[in-house]
């Protein structure tokens, strides 16, 4: 009997919210494993700005509030005595900084600049280039870490619905079933592949690139991939090129998609040039960053025929005007900027952001430190 209530009660405990900790232990143990999240190799006690923080802001706008009710009291459980303030909206976040050690919420130059005792900013994106684009980041000790890897599986599962969409051209029938034209002529069965064989180039290993490549290494694909840190990759992934190898390796690949961060390396880097070197009908798939890709020349690239048509959840800019040309682009697949959303991707974020914040509490290894001379 003693057994069978501790059995309910800890499924009970896991299935609502991880709400006790016992719960979230393990859950966070098996979230750290599934996706690789990376300790830094130093506890941030040996920092030299690191304290015990007293007072900690933690921003909570609608899309928090839903998915966690109870999150400012199940964080309060990791902070001890140290003071938890609660922002309803990004604006009241920079106003509530004054004096706060700790931000869960998002690094920008109002962040820095209001927040100037700022220590740690936990930023609930995964990419951090509004952060970067402050003079601010690199005059202060603080630590930064992000969302790496968090958002991976829904995202990889967004290219995998735009790469089948594009590929057996589901957006062609889908126009005509919202016309109600039984149009079996709309496609030639030859313009649509299998993709068992196919080789599709991952532009940015990093933690979404894994997961993408993971899942098209399952469909029978071959897959190569390019990263900036070393030739290093999982047993899934053919070829781990570096950087400069991008246009011969984007020569190869029928499908192309780019997982890169936003940094001074990857700005404008799919331009005419590199279009050009792609497959003549190869697709481009872009879940990083829209300002790593030349907007006119996709147009073009796209127009002209010599991709076979392409899948955007960012833009540049963003969010794109309704008369902006990119919508009436050929062959084009956009989606607003949405791809990490999925019913399990909240599950994830709160227990990252409540592990980070007991490990800084503490004086801890962190997980997902951001290099700031690097940028991601």
């Amino acid at each position: 009997m003693a057994y069978f209530l501790w059995v309910v009660i800890t499924t009970c405990l896991l299935f609502n919210g991880f709400v006790m900790a016992a719960g979230s232990d393990m859950a966070t143990t098996q979230l750290i494993q599934q996706l690789g999240l990376k300790e830094s190799p130093q506890a941030i006690r040996e920092a030299g700005f690191w304290r015990k923080p007293k007072r900690i802001v933690v921003l909570l706008e609608e899309r928090q509030q839903q998915s966690m009710p109870d999150a400012a009291n199940w964080l309060q459980q990791v902070v001890g005595d140290a003071e938890l303030v609660v922002a309803q909206t990004r604006a009241e976040m920079v106003f509530l900084l004054d004096d706060a050690d700790v931000l869960l919420g998002y690094c920008t130059h109002e962040t820095l600049e209001n927040g100037t005792q700022l220590r740690y900013i936990l930023n609930y994106s995964a990419g951090v280039d509004r952060c970067m684009k402050s003079d601010l980041v690199r005059e202060r000790d603080f630590l930064l870490t992000n969302m790496q890897r968090i958002y991976g599986p829904g995202i990889a599962e967004h290219v995998m619905a735009m790469m089948y969409m594009l590929t057996r051209k589901l957006h062609i029938f889908h126009d005509k079933q919202r016309q109600h034209d039984w149009d079996r002529s709309a496609v030639k069965r030859t313009e649509m592949w299998e993709l068992q064989g196919r080789t599709m180039l991952v532009v940015g290993l990093g933690g979404i690139g894994t997961e993408v490549a993971r899942r098209a290494q399952a469909l029978g694909m071959r897959v190569i991939a390019t990263r900036n840190s070393s030739r290093k990759g999982p047993e899934f992934v053919d070829y781990v090129g570096l950087a400069h190898e991008l246009p011969a390796l984007a020569g190869q690949a029928d499908v192309v998609v780019n997982a890169t961060p936003l940094t001074p390396a990857t700005l404008g880097l799919f331009d005419s040039k590199l279009f050009r070197q792609m497959k003549p009908g190869a697709y481009f798939i872009n879940v990083g960053r829209g300002k790593s890709v030349v907007t006119e020349d996709l147009i073009d690239a796209l127009n002209t025929g010599h991709l076979g048509g392409a899948a955007l959840d960012v833009q540049d800019p963003e969010p794109l005007p309704r008369e902006h040309p990119l919508w009436s682009a050929k062959n084009i697949i956009i989606t607003p900027h949405i791809s990490a959303g999925s019913s399990e991707q909240m599950d994830r974020f709160w227990l990252l952001v409540r592990e980070n914040l007991r490990r800084y509490v503490n004086g801890e290894r962190m997980l997902n430190v951001v290099d700031i001379k690097d940028g991601y």
